[in-house]
Order: C-alpha cells, then sequence, then structure tokens
C-alpha cells in the first residue's frame, strides 16, 4: 500500500490497495479504519478533494463496509502524545 501524508483537519494519512480496493484512513485523532471494496475513482477523488474531511463525509462514510483497526485513543495516552504511525 502507498501511504500518503495529507494536509487536512481531519485526515492525518490515506493509503489504497487497488488490488484489494482497500482504502486505510488515519485520522488526525489517530484512529486507524479500513474501508472494503472502495473503487479507485472514490481513492483518487479523496486524494484531489480540496477538502478531504467533507469528501470522506459525502462518499465514503456509511457507503462502504469499514472496520476499526485503532481508536488512537489508547496509543496516544501511553506514548504522552500522539506521533505519526509506523506502517
Amino acid at each position: 500500500m502507498n501511504i500518503i501524508v495529507v494536509e487536512s483537519s481531519t485526515l492525518a494519512n490515506i493509503a489504497y490497495d487497488r488490488t484489494r480496493e482497500l482504502l486505510q484512513l488515519e485520522f488526525n485523532s489517530r484512529a486507524l479504519y479500513q474501508y472494503f471494496s472502495v473503487p479507485a475513482a472514490v481513492y483518487e477523488g479523496l486524494l484531489r478533494a480540496s477538502s478531504k474531511g467533507n469528501y470522506f463525509n459525502q462518499a465514503i462514510r456509511g457507503k462502504f463496509p469499514y472496520r476499526r483497526i485503532s481508536d488512537g485513543q489508547t496509543e496516544a495516552q501511553e506514548r504522552g502524545r500522539a506521533k505519526p504511525r509506523q506502517w
């Protein structure tokens, strides 16, 4: 998966696996989610969007099956402060 750090008030990192149509999003809260069966066009739209948060809410949230990998809060508390996740 190619990981892209983005400038966003909502998202920190975006990763996508074209073969599996798997979109992985790390939010600024450090919560980490995987979204399944996401077409490449949706991923590319997210990268191009001037507001990643608005695009996420309109085109991704509630539209694809997902799972939460990490809520981010426990890890941030254990480290004392949030740091970039190592993939």
